[in-house]
């Protein structure tokens, strides 16, 4: 071999290490990717231009139903964070090794209301066990929610539903979304003349009106779980992130698009 032939080689190899070193660090300075439940939409993204106007990379925010973003991140998506709307699909991820442990926590909380158009005759009503939701939906109306097959906030309507004894009822009569937003579309359109969603959704849509909140006993606690993936090992800019999103920082934020801030 010559001695250019050396030269040569040593130079494609200080080029390779070069680029394998540099990658983090343009990784960094991409920020953080940020797989959140569609119902964090408007809060998320307020938050990260605060943390944008911190100096901080602004963050790629990626918004679906958490079953679909728990998926994806099972197929190997590039998430750095997984902000999920509900516990059992954090822990589908977390059974199978892709979220660091240690770094999973519950800041948020939300309420589970009944809505229908603004400028529907619907009045106020004080859900109970005997509440009538198809009498209120009308003898063709259905109500809007999340498909409970695998979207958070219809699961807890289902769960709402058969407390209330009316599950077999009105399941039928669900339009059944693929996320949440998509249910407060509907009613916003007037396609359906009420929907079952958060209480952040319901404020964030001034075309809707809450007429009803479902007992915080009808339901499992709506909670928000928060977790570092796997890829986010040792990347420090994502776990600066996470505590600023779940910490006293961002309380105000979260206050002010109406999520309940949950004990550490």
């Amino acid at each position: 071999m010559t001695r250019r032939s050396v030269l040569r080689g040593s130079l494609a190899t200080l080029l390779l290490l070069a680029g394998l070193a540099a990658a983090p660090v343009a990784r960094a300075q991409e920020g953080p990717t940020v797989f959140a439940a569609a119902s964090l939409t408007d809060a998320l993204r307020a938050l990260a231009e605060q943390w944008r106007a911190q100096g901080h990379p602004a963050p790629r925010l990626s918004f679906a139903a958490s079953s679909a973003l728990a998926r994806q991140i099972e197929q190997g998506a590039p998430a750095d964070l997984f902000l999920s709307a509900d516990e059992p699909w954090m822990d589908y991820v977390q059974q199978r090794g892709l979220i660091l442990d240690a770094s999973r926590t519950s800041p948020l909380a939300n309420t589970l209301v009944l809505i229908a158009p603004a400028a529907s005759p619907q009045a106020a009503v004080t859900l109970e066990r005997e509440s009538d939701l198809l009498a209120m939906a009308g003898p063709a109306g259905r109500i809007a929610t999340g498909d409970p097959a695998h979207v958070p906030a219809g699961r807890y309507a289902e769960a709402a539903l058969r407390w209330m004894g009316q599950w077999e009822t009105v399941s039928p009569r669900l339009a059944r979304a693929d996320n949440v937003r998509s249910a407060l579309l509907l009613v916003e359109r007037g396609e359906a003349p009420l929907g079952i969603v958060y209480a952040t959704d319901a404020a964030a849509a001034p075309a809707v009106k809450v007429v009803g909140t479902f007992p915080a006993g009808s339901h499992p606690p709506v909670t928000y779980p928060f977790a570092l993936t796997r890829r986010a090992e040792g990347n420090a800019e994502a776990r600066a992130l996470l505590d600023f999103l779940s910490g006293p920082r961002a309380a105000d934020t979260w206050r002010r698009f109406g999520f309940g801030l949950r004990a550490p």
